[in-house]
């Protein structure tokens, strides 16, 4: 199933104290970008993050799920409601990001 680009609109309109937010579209799913790093992604109008170590420390009890078939777990974030958690937790995780891959 696909996510809707409402919902991508209400998670982007979450994250808009946050400057260089962006997002790509891959097959249906949007991927999530913190300063050019990958932080995340909406699957199945389902928000997940990377499991570095801040976002398990920010989160200690969420939830390990797979974006899709065949890839890693992610981490579910439950509180998409709370504007100042979301910008808590992407601050908290962005230094522990892997930098950008060099374009070929």
């Amino acid at each position: 199933m696909a996510s809707s680009k409402e919902y991508l609109d209400f998670i982007l309109e979450q994250l808009s104290e946050l400057e260089e937010i962006t997002y790509r579209t891959m097959m249906g799913e949007y991927i999530i970008y913190y300063n050019g790093k990958i932080i995340g992604g909406i699957y199945d109008d389902r928000l997940l993050v990377k499991p570095v170590q801040a976002a398990i420390n920010y989160m200690p009890n969420a939830k390990y799920e797979l974006p899709y078939d065949g890839a890693k777990e992610m981490l579910l974030i439950d509180d998409v409601d709370n504007k100042k958690f979301l910008t808590g937790l992407f601050n908290s995780m962005y230094d522990e990001l892997p930098a950008p891959k060099p374009k070929k």
